[in-house]
């Protein structure tokens, strides 16, 4: 694009942990594109641990949700930092108001609903969210301000006292530093993305007699009743981290792992950004779309049409799309995958 560079740009992503982590190869190409300029990014409180310390970023905003004037307050704020550009990756009615709060000369964003908001930007972006990777998708908006070339991959920068707390944690867990790392998620934001915990336990109990290494599980506050039953079905020890560490430490975690096993979750593209290899376990969304990006990693999709039990039921019973990824196929894949 020509024309003067912008000396300060906003890019908004006001989701969940793995789609923050995600749009981070924008924050990349903008920095490569746009070398000089101030670059921030507006996130949802609890997901900016995955966007601190990246080397592109000169500053993180969290927006808190509140009341009205909390909010207003909040906009007057991002108004009087004067950005040139604002580039919004979320697609929703919320962060185009923002966007187009902000005053930015420049306001670039998405709008696959076709919806009021679009008024709200002087750029929409052209793109099929369910057509393409979502590192492809978000990449999209910077080609909508002249930045192309090949894909950056998501980055997440671990910080040292993250990684000197996991050392400690891991050591707490009864982890054998010595010995291969295998590393379990068993959650996911909503149940029916959820492999079973039974063959969760199983897995676990397979990895920890049939190769050296041990087998870690990992989670949050979520996932804790799960890890209760899993640990309840386990034959071998059951070592866990779960409600233990915060997100710069599980991936602190992560990073010293062999393997990470789990479903379509934050964790799991975590450990794919770590170039931890991934074995994802993926039911009603689509790997082509959400699948853990880069080589070396293993993904399991039976492909159903759930368009007609999807959120909050599903009536497939045995049927179902987690369901039919078997406890043998997941293991022939870890076993595979270990040295």
């Amino acid at each position: 694009m020509a024309g003067v560079p912008p000396e300060r740009i906003l890019v908004i992503k006001l989701r969940y942990v793995g789609d923050v982590l995600l749009a981070t190869p924008v924050l990349s190409r903008l920095r490569e594109g746009f070398p000089k300029a101030h670059l921030a990014m507006l996130v949802n409180p609890g997901t900016d641990g995955v966007v601190r310390g990246h080397p592109a970023l000169d500053d993180v905003l969290v927006v808190e949700r509140g009341n009205p004037a909390r909010q207003w307050r909040f906009a007057r704020e991002l108004r009087a930092r004067r950005y040139d550009h604002v580039v919004d990756l979320t697609d929703s009615d919320r962060s185009a108001a923002l966007t187009w709060l902000s005053g930015a000369p420049v306001r670039v964003g998405y709008n696959s609903e076709g919806r009021w908001r679009g008024c709200l930007y002087t750029r929409i972006v052209d793109a099929d969210r369910f057509g393409m990777h979502q590192v492809c998708y978000h990449l999209k908006a910077t080609e909508a301000l002249g930045l192309t070339g090949p894909p950056p991959p998501p980055m997440l920068v671990i910080s040292p006292e993250a990684r000197a707390a996991a050392g400690r944690l891991l050591e707490e867990a009864g982890i054998d530093a010595s010995r291969p790392l295998v590393c379990l998620h068993p959650g996911a934001r909503w149940w029916f993305k959820s492999w079973p915990g039974e063959r969760f336990a199983a897995l676990a109990d397979r990895v920890q007699t049939e190769t050296s290494a041990q087998a870690l599980f990992l989670g949050g506050e979520q996932e804790r009743v799960a890890a209760g039953r899993i640990a309840g079905a386990m034959k071998t020890p059951f070592r866990s981290l779960v409600r233990r560490t915060d997100l710069q430490e599980l991936g602190a975690v992560l990073a010293r792992a062999a393997l990470h096993v789990g479903n379509d979750n934050g964790p799991m593209h975590m450990a794919a950004a770590l170039r931890v290899p991934v074995i994802g376990l993926f039911g009603p969304s689509d790997p082509a779309v959400w699948g853990p990006w880069g080589d070396g990693h293993r993904t399991f999709y039976k492909g159903l049409d759930c368009r007609a039990c999807f959120h909050p039921d599903c009536f497939r019973g045995e049927q179902n799309c987690m369901k039919l990824i078997t406890l043998d196929e997941v293991w022939e894949a870890v076993r595979k995958a270990l040295p």
